[in-house]
């Protein structure tokens, strides 16, 4: 899988191995259906602190598309987590759509 990490903060910067680690993690028993994830770290308002950390995860899927989801935090580790998250839930619910329907094993015994 490949992980492309961008950020234009010094502190984000830093946590480059990290992210990088915890999305090999996160999409290890998908890594058959993720083959590029591209995350992005922002801080929305300077060094003025808040609930300001933005992490932007882009997820190329196979066959399935492309499925982008974004996570504001008061740190990136929270931010980061929440989309990783939210990105795995919306692969998985693409992925049981696209299964076909399976037929109850006493409807089958009735044709």
């Amino acid at each position: 899988m490949q992980v492309l990490f961008r950020t234009r903060d010094p502190e984000g910067s830093q946590m480059r191995d990290q992210v990088e680690r915890r999305v090999r993690f996160v999409f290890r028993r998908l890594g058959w259906q993720v083959p590029r994830a591209e995350i992005q770290l922002s801080d929305l308002n300077g060094p003025r602190g808040g609930r300001d950390k933005r992490c932007q995860l882009e997820v190329k899927t196979e066959g399935r598309g492309l499925v982008v989801v974004s996570s504001v935090a008061k740190d990136w580790r929270t931010a980061l987590d929440e989309a990783l998250a939210r990105a795995v839930r919306t692969i998985f619910r693409k992925i049981k759509r696209a299964a076909p329907a399976k037929v109850p094993r006493s409807a089958s015994l009735l044709q």
